[in-house]
């Protein structure tokens, strides 16, 4: 159904409300759009960014981030990613639901690039590396597994991406924390998390169905 799908009768129905009723609550359908958006981004920032920041700054921190980046589109393959599929729905629509949406997906953005910035601060990662371009490979990362999960069903998604970003940070990092990353690939549960099957498709998420 999409961002687009949801309405003021389809959440009557759903929810066994009169329309009236759930008008009352959210004034119109541009605000219900907009509600499901600030819950879905509320949700990503519990699940995702505050694990992730009590990790020490650096490599640590980059790394939990993104490997919860990757947790939420896996568990989203089958309802679809709201930032990804949003953007499909509204990137040529200008309105209020855009921006609500483009404004959350900046912030996760500010987000990732403080937690680069973090890690050239820290000595992780080599002191000439651009923060937005390494930005703009990972996110191109979550892309490509969003689309081989969700539209291709590739069952080497997941591990496809957890290993292009051991390669992408390795280009980038100090030689210590080179080393370090390759211990980490080699370990047992590196090892183990390949192995893991792709997410049964029968998973559910609160968030629309597109």
């Amino acid at each position: 159904m999409g961002i687009e799908g949801l309405s003021i009768g389809a959440l009557a129905e759903v929810t066994g409300m009169s329309k009236s009723g759930v008008f009352a609550h959210f004034g119109s359908r541009e605000e219900l759009q907009i509600s499901v958006i600030r819950e879905y981004h509320n949700r990503f920032e519990e699940e995702v960014f505050l694990p992730a920041i009590k990790k020490p700054r650096g490599m640590p921190r980059l790394r939990a981030l993104f490997e919860g980046w990757i947790g939420r589109v896996a568990a989203e393959i089958d309802s679809g990613c709201i930032y990804i599929s949003g953007a499909v729905e509204f990137d040529d629509r200008p309105g209020p639901v855009r921006d609500a949406l483009a404004a959350m997906v900046m912030t996760w953005h500010g987000a990732m690039t403080r937690a680069i910035q973090l890690a050239i601060d820290t000595g992780d990662l080599l002191p000439d590396t651009d923060s937005a371009a390494l930005l703009f490979e990972l996110h191109g990362l979550i892309l490509s597994l969003h689309y081989d999960a969700r539209f291709l069903r590739s069952s080497t998604a997941i591990v496809r991406a957890h290993a292009s970003f051991d390669r992408l940070v390795a280009y980038y990092a100090s030689s210590a924390v080179r080393q370090a990353t390759q211990e980490y690939v080699s370990r047992p549960a590196a090892t183990a998390r390949a192995a893991q099957p792709r997410l049964s498709s029968n998973s559910t998420t609160p968030t629309p169905q597109e």
